[in-house]
């Protein structure tokens, strides 16, 4: 059964996308917890980051990379966080590798 993600990738649900490349895909969180939260998720299907192998480093650095220049392409030049849950007491609700990207806003610490 497909995650709601691997059905973003797919187009089988919409999605504001504001990047993407073979490795990965950038869009819109529908429940923003700061002005700009945009997830970034491999397209490969990886559940959680626990769960990434050896052979996935590669595709792991392009995600980090490629959140980065999207949080430049955001204009996020005051600042903003990345953040990878995993697990549940983590606040993982859907078992597909993403980073969060937050900013437009001071972020505190810790964050909840």
């Amino acid at each position: 059964m497909k995650t709601l993600f691997e059905k973003i990738i797919t187009r089988e649900i919409p999605a504001a996308i504001v990047y993407e490349d073979d490795l990965v895909l950038a869009f819109r969180d529908i429940h923003p917890a700061a002005p700009t939260h945009v997830l970034i998720v491999p397209k490969k299907p990886i559940p959680r980051i626990a769960e990434a192998m050896a052979d996935d480093q590669k595709l792991l650095g392009h995600l980090l990379l490629k959140a980065a220049e999207v949080a430049k392409k955001l204009d996020l030049k005051n600042g903003y966080r990345l953040v990878i849950n995993n697990g549940a007491d983590g606040g993982e609700t859907v078992p597909h590798l993403h980073v969060h990207i937050l900013g437009g806003r001071h972020l505190v610490w810790p964050p909840g």
